[in-house]
């Protein structure tokens, strides 16, 4: 696919990104940054983000027993309970994208998708492709949606020798937030900070040095949970990605399904209506290739010393790029003193890799 934008995407992004923080349209959440790696060695950015606690937490029933009802009058409207406020519906972010966030339509002629910049970004110039119609997120992906999406990887190439970082989220356990399809892009360069990062590989790429056939499906032996990933050929095209997709998503779709015949009960299939997906899963894209990690849990709750559960670590598609975030100073602590703690939270997050091989 053919971007068709009037000069070059970096640039467009980047001057975007400016004037929309500039006008506080865009709210960026600076961070912390650590160097944390797996038993195995793996190096992962350890992100403290405090902002991330300030999100509003969802309305809890808090009727007591003294306001139901009483069978002796149940006449009196001051007896009855009030009704549980039902919750809002969610709002589409990207059916109307804010004028100051949106960068471009593609391609050019008859666009299928919108460039627009993350509105809460704790990575300078995040970005993303939405599709114009609203699709769900939930669906499989879409010749379209991946050659739209390679297309901003290879036009940022181009244009800056400079790389970006693409990934996506589907299904409930994936870390999704928002219903209507999209994928998302963070340049490399951004990601990295200088000696703060200083050991630190996209995850990736790691999983994609892994030796073996250009075709090949790849795993990485030193990680806890299982993945799929396979490089691309040089400039593929829309069927090609496609196909990779696919076959990607079948592999992960497999381990799941032997999970579940080997741990009954500890996880579910998703409801297969209107054409969602019965996995939730993430996807991860760069120019040299693709991986998809199915999910099983959002995140996982870390514990004190005592027992008592201290916070829930959440994790989306940046866990294949070697990145995850924490929003208190007691998980940071602990992530930072304990790096072994972070064996636990992918192993939980993911298939076990003993379950699918």
């Amino acid at each position: 696919m053919l971007l068709g934008l009037s000069e070059p995407l970096p640039g467009l992004v980047e001057a975007k990104y400016k004037a929309a923080k500039a006008s506080r349209s865009v709210v960026f959440s600076p961070t912390e940054l650590a160097v944390i790696r797996t038993s195995t060695g793996i190096p992962f950015q350890l992100r403290y983000c405090p902002s991330l606690a300030k999100k509003s937490q969802p309305l809890k029933d808090t009727a007591s027993p003294k306001n139901t009802a009483s069978p002796k009058n149940t006449a009196s409207p001051k007896n009855t309970a009030s009704p549980k406020p039902k919750p809002k519906p969610k709002v589409d972010v990207f059916a109307n994208p804010e004028p100051d966030l949106c960068i471009a339509d593609v391609p050019a002629s008859n666009p299928s998708h919108v460039l627009v910049l993350n509105k809460f970004p704790i990575i300078p110039n995040h970005f993303i492709v939405a599709t114009k119609e609203n699709k769900p997120q939930a669906w499989r992906l879409e010749e379209e949606d991946l050659a739209a999406t390679y297309a901003c990887l290879g036009a940022w190439e181009a244009s800056r020798q400079t790389r970006l970082f693409a990934f996506f989220n589907s299904g409930q356990h994936s870390g999704a937030s928002q219903p209507h399809r999209h994928l998302q892009l963070m340049p490399i360069d951004n990601m990295n900070e200088g000696e703060k990062s200083a050991g630190w590989d996209l995850l990736l790429d790691t999983i994609l040095s892994t030796s073996g056939e250009a075709a090949e499906i790849v795993q990485h032996a030193a990680l806890p949970f299982s993945h799929f990933a396979r490089r691309l050929v040089s400039e593929p095209s829309g069927p090609q990605l496609l196909q990779t997709y696919n076959l990607l998503y079948e592999l992960a779709k497999g381990a799941v399904d032997d999970f579940m015949a080997s741990h009954p009960g500890q996880l579910a299939l998703h409801p297969a209506t209107d054409g969602e997906l019965p996995i939730s899963y993430n996807l991860a894209m760069t120019t040299a290739g693709m991986a998809i990690l199915p999910r099983r849990n959002e995140g996982h709750m870390l514990h004190r010393e005592d027992g008592t559960d201290m916070g829930f670590v959440q994790l989306n598609g940046t866990a294949l790029g070697g990145t995850l975030m924490v929003k208190y100073a007691e998980e940071w602590d602990m992530l930072k003193a304990q790096p072994h703690m972070l064996d636990a939270v992918l192993g939980a997050i993911g298939i076990p890799r003993a379950a699918s091989s």
